[in-house]
């Protein structure tokens, strides 16, 4: 089943640990990349990210000031993740009640250079330690499928997991989504894909393709 939510008539990590994440994505430039599913995942997914490098650290920014807002608003009660992709906030997890769910959507909203933020916390107690690692499982697999696949670029999409619902975001071609979706349902474990894509025409993804192409030159 995939959600009808949408943006530009599409749609539809986690903001815990985005310290750790920010320290993490430092450390990769000195550790091996990892390898999932024959491909290599760590300095590439910097270089297939169809984002600029200002917009990247500006999704940082959103995730990180989101999520101290967020804490405040709330008094730290429920379980919420932040993830910002090209300005668009999606927000996940749990929370204790209806109110709390409001606070965090206009907590998040007022976060600078935020375009758009998809509320999808579920008003229930907080999931437990063995969903949260079934769901980091989940993603793993997603991600190696995406990978794996010869017809999209899987390292361009962010994918992220919420009891049994795959997210998928990034800026894709309309049969990039449509493949990527696919894949995402036949992942063991996926209970739900929800689509947050920004579409691009086919046109739109070659010139992108060129813009990041380095200039070859010829040695003199």
């Amino acid at each position: 089943m995939t959600s009808p939510l949408k943006l530009n008539r599409f749609s539809l990590q986690r903001g815990a640990g985005l310290a750790a994440v920010a320290a993490g994505l430092m450390l990769m430039s000195a550790c091996a990349p990892l390898v999932l599913g024959g491909a290599m995942v760590g300095g590439a997914l910097v270089a297939t990210d169809r984002r600029t490098s200002g917009t990247q650290l500006e999704d940082q920014a959103i995730e990180i000031k989101a999520s101290s807002r967020i804490g405040t608003a709330t008094a730290n009660r429920g379980h919420v993740n932040v993830t910002s992709y090209n300005r668009t906030v999606v927000l996940t997890g749990e929370v204790l009640s209806e109110a709390d769910r409001a606070a965090i959507e206009q907590a998040a909203k007022g976060v600078e250079n935020v375009k758009t933020v998809h509320n999808e916390v579920a008003v229930m107690g907080a999931s437990s330690l063995t969903s949260r690692s079934s769901d980091t499982l989940v993603t793993t697999r997603v991600k190696a499928s995406l990978v794996d696949a010869k017809d999209i670029q899987g390292t361009a999409m962010k994918v992220f997991t919420e009891r049994g619902v795959v997210f998928l975001m990034g800026r894709v071609t309309e049969r990039e989504a449509a493949a990527a979706t696919a894949i995402a349902r036949g992942v063991p474990g996926v209970l739900k894909v929800v689509r947050v894509f920004e579409v691009l025409s086919e046109a739109e993804l070659a010139a992108l393709g060129a813009a990041k192409t380095p200039v070859q030159t010829s040695p003199k």
